[in-house]
């Protein structure tokens, strides 16, 4: 079964060669997909002296582009699986074998990472464990399922998932509990499993100064937004 990494990325100098490194010493047989979505830092160029497929975007187009580009480039070249994870090291790459595991298995369609099933020690800031803790529990009642993490960025997806992602439909802003409410309504089999993530190893984050106000009014209305529209039926 082929398998993809896809990693997006911006600015990501600092981190993306470790990230990179970890993935092969413990998968060195696993392709690597890095999304570089408009760098200004050599993020990019280390990506590629360490061997693996680089894509880059002319300008910043957004972490939600950056990931439907590394879905296009996955259906487009025939593979089975992928699994998104950030550059930025927050993401243990010993835990890419559990979110295959479960595709594999054919157990669920999605399988999305979670912080908070069973790991306590992981502490966000304040503003940000509000937002998470909402946008879960709107999730659960939505989709009717318990969803502890909708905003983790560490996924699995089969064919059929990331290749209805491909569609025009897909919230390319902030791709978050919204997607997860929207492959539940289309019939996607979602599933979470265990795992423990870093704390963010630099200063900066999407979630800083007044961006958890946006991010909480984006949110919201892309979340109400996917439960008015018709959801397209995917491809069997």
């Amino acid at each position: 079964m082929k398998t993809l990494i896809v990693i997006p990325v911006y600015n990501e100098e600092s981190n993306i060669g470790g990230v990179i490194k970890e993935i092969k010493g413990h998968y060195p047989g696993l392709d690597i997909l890095v999304v570089d979505d408009g760098s200004c830092d050599a993020t990019a160029r280390i990506a590629r002296d360490l061997g693996v497929l680089v894509i880059e975007h002319p300008f910043n187009m957004g972490y939600g582009v950056s990931l439907q580009t590394g879905y296009k480039y996955a259906d487009k070249k025939g593979y089975n699986f992928i699994v998104q994870m950030d550059g930025d090291g927050q993401h243990d790459p010993k835990y890419i074998k559990e979110l295959i595991r479960e595709i594999e298995d054919d157990s669920a369609d999605v399988v999305v990472g979670s912080r908070f099933i069973s790991n306590v020690k992981y502490k966000a800031p304040l503003n940000r464990r509000i937002g998470m803790f909402l946008f879960s529990k709107l999730v659960s009642l939505i989709v009717k399922q318990k969803i502890t993490d909708s905003t983790s960025g560490f996924q699995g997806l089969n064919n059929k998932a990331f290749k209805f992602l491909t569609n025009d439909i897909y919230p390319c802003d902030y791709p978050d509990a919204d997607v997860i409410i929207m492959l539940h309504r289309t019939g996607f089999r979602i599933k979470e499993v265990s795992l423990s993530m870093y704390k963010n190893r630099t200063s900066k984050s999407m979630h800083s100064g007044l961006k958890p106000i946006y991010y909480v009014f984006k949110m919201t209305l892309s979340i109400f937004v996917t439960i008015l529209r018709k959801t397209p039926i995917p491809e069997r």
